[in-house]
C-alpha cells in the first residue's frame, strides 16, 4: 500500500503561481497512475490532472487545461503539479491520488490528506 503526503498549498492571488507536491512512501509508484482532485466546500470531489507510468500521457480537466501541468519524478517517488495563472474558483483541498489503473473522473484509489490551496482575487 502505499501512503501519500501533499505539501504546498496556501494563499495566493489570482493570476499567480503555485507549485504542489506529493511525496509517496511504503511503495514505489512505478506501477501506479498518479493524480490529482480537488474538493471545495460543498462541491463533490472532482479530477484535476493524471499522468501515466512513464510521465508521457497526461490528461487534464477543462477548467485547468493549459494553465496546471502535472509531472512526476519516478526516482524520488514524487508528483508534482504546478499551477499558473490561478484564479479564484481554483480555491479548493487538493488531493493526491495513486491508482493501479488508469484515473478516470472517478475518484478512487489511495489519497493523502489534502493540502489547502487559496486564491484571493
Amino acid at each position: 500500500q502505499v501512503q501519500l503526503v501533499e505539501s504546498g498549498g496556501g494563499l495566493v492571488q489570482a493570476g499567480g503561481s503555485l507549485r504542489l507536491s506529493c511525496a509517496a512512501s511504503g511503495r514505489s509508484i512505478n506501477t501506479y497512475f498518479m493524480g490529482w482532485f480537488r474538493q471545495a466546500p460543498e462541491k463533490e470531489r472532482e479530477f484535476v490532472a493524471s499522468i501515466g507510468w512513464g510521465g508521457v500521457v497526461r490528461s487534464y480537466a477543462d477548467s485547468v487545461r493549459g494553465r496546471f501541468t502535472i509531472s512526476r519524478d519516478n526516482a524520488k517517488n514524487m508528483v508534482i503539479l504546478q499551477m499558473n495563472i490561478v484564479k479564484p474558483e481554483d480555491t479548493a483541498v487538493y488531493y493526491c491520488n495513486a491508482k493501479q489503473g488508469p484515473i478516470t473522473a472517478t475518484p478512487e484509489g489511495y489519497w493523502g490528506q489534502g493540502t489547502q490551496v487559496t486564491v484571493s482575487s
